[in-house]
C-alpha cells in the first residue's frame, strides 16, 4: 500500500495541538554537539539523544500518537500489541499517562528486566511460545477477534507521525542541517522523519540527506527497498536487536522509506561496537545497538559529510549494564 509522505507529516503537524508533549509522556531530548566526534568525522556533528527520552527510547513518541488518535470508544476499550522491547515499554506507559487499559503480548524468552519495566506501567503481560513475530501474530488475531485496536511496532500511520516529531526538534535547534543518520528496523522512524523534512522544511531543508542505516546481518527493510515489495530477509544475530526481524507483509513504510531515504548504507557487528564505545567515551552514554549503528553509518561515510552539519539519531539507550561493558571490554 502507498502512503503520500504529506499525509505522515501532516498528521505529525496535527499533534501539536493534541498536548503531545507533557512531564509525564514525551519530552523534548537534547541536540547535543560532539566536539571531539566533529574533529574526527571533519564535519560538524550532532547527537539527538532519544536515549535521555522517557522508557529510554524514541518508542514512545509513536505510542503516544496512536494513544491520542484513538476514538474515545476505543480508549474505553483498551488496546493490544506485541514487543518484548522499547515499543512494549513505550506503550505501557503512553497508556498509563492517558489511562488507557492495555495489553502486551511478548515471547517466552523476554527478560525479566524488560517484563518487569512493562509490568510497572500497569499493562497486562501474555506470553506465547516462540519468536517475537509469534507474538505479533497471536496479538494482531486476538484484537480482531475481540474487537480491539492493534498497535503494530511501525505499520501504522499515527505510529509514523509520532515519531516524525523529532524532525521539527531538530530544525528548532539546527536549522541548517545537512543530514540525518538513522538506524533503520520497520522503517516507522525514518519515515517519519523523513516525511517532516521533505514535505515542510523550508527549501534547504528539503534537500537534507535521509540516510539509512542498517547493520550488515539484518537489512530487512533495506532488501525490501531493492526488491519493490515486502521479502522474506535471512538475518543473523546483530547488536543491533531493537532493528532486528522481517517486515510485515503490506507494511505502509515500505513505500514511504523507498520515497524518502535519500541514502543506505551498511556496517559490520564492530563498527556498531566501536561506534557504541565512541559515544561512550566522548558523552558517557551507554546506548544500544540500533544507536550504534547511525554513528557507525557516518563513520564509514565522513569523506561525503565534510564541514557539513550532521545529525546522528541516538534512538535508544535500553541495554543491559553486563551486555554493554561485555561489548565495551571485548573492543576495548
Amino acid at each position: 500500500m502507498k502512503i503520500d509522505k504529506s499525509i505522515v507529516a501532516q498528521r505529525t503537524a496535527a499533534l501539536q495541538e493534541k498536548q503531545f508533549y507533557s512531564d509525564n509522556g514525551v519530552v523534548k531530548t537534547p541536540l547535543v554537539y560532539s566536539k571531539v566526534l566533529s574533529e574526527l568525522c571533519r564535519c560538524n556533528l550532532y547527537f539527538k539523544c532519544e536515549n535521555l527520552q522517557n522508557t529510554g527510547s524514541f518508542k514512545v513518541r509513536g505510542a503516544t500518537s496512536a494513544m491520542l488518535n484513538l476514538s474515545e470508544s476505543d480508549k474505553v476499550k483498551g488496546v493490544i500489541t506485541a514487543s518484548s522491547g522499547n515499543h512494549g515499554a513505550a506503550t505501557a506507559m503512553a497508556a498509563k499517562t492517558l489511562g488507557i487499559p492495555v495489553t502486551i503480548y511478548v515471547p517466552t524468552s523476554i527478560s525479566a528486566a524488560k517484563e518487569e519495566k512493562i509490568l510497572s506501567c500497569g499493562a497486562t503481560l501474555i506470553k506465547v511460545p516462540g519468536v517475537g513475530d509469534n507474538a505479533e501474530r497471536q496479538a494482531a488475531a486476538d484484537a480482531k477477534e475481540q474487537g480491539l485496536t492493534y498497535i503494530s511496532p511501525y505499520n501504522d500511520l499515527n505510529i509514523m507521525a509520532g515519531q516524525g516529531t523529532l524532525a521539527p526538534e531538530i530544525l528548532e535547534d539546527l536549522p541548517d542541517v545537512d543530514a540525518i543518520f538513522i538506524s533503520v528496523g520497520g522503517g516507522g522512524l525514518i519515515s517519519g522523519i523523513g516525511s517532516w523534512m521533505k514535505t515542510r522544511g523550508c527549501d534547504a531543508n528539503k534537500n537534507v540527506d535521509i540516510v539509512g542505516c542498517w547493520p550488515e546481518n539484518a537489512p530487512a527493510m533495506l532488501e525490501c527497498m531493492k526488491a519493490g515489495r515486502i521479502i522474506e530477509v535471512p538475518e543473523k544475530e546483530t547488536l543491533s536487536d531493537g532493528t532486528a526481524g522481517g517486515i510485515e507483509e503490506g507494511a505502509i513504510t515500505l513505500s514511504v522509506c523507498q520515497d524518502v531515504i535519500s541514502a543506505t548504507t551498511t556496517v559490520t557487528e564492530t563498527e556498531i561496537a566501536d561506534a557504541m564505545k565512541s559515544v561512550f567515551e566522548h558523552h558517557h552514554y551507554k546506548v544500544e545497538g540500533a544507536a550504534g549503528v547511525a554513528l557507525a553509518g557516518l563513520l564509514k561515510n565522513t569523506s561525503k559529510y565534510k564541514n557539513k552539519n550532521v545529525v546522528v539519531l541516538l534512538c535508544g539507550g535500553n541495554i543491559s549494564e553486563d551486555k554493554f561493558n561485555s561489548i565495551v571490554n571485548i573492543r576495548g
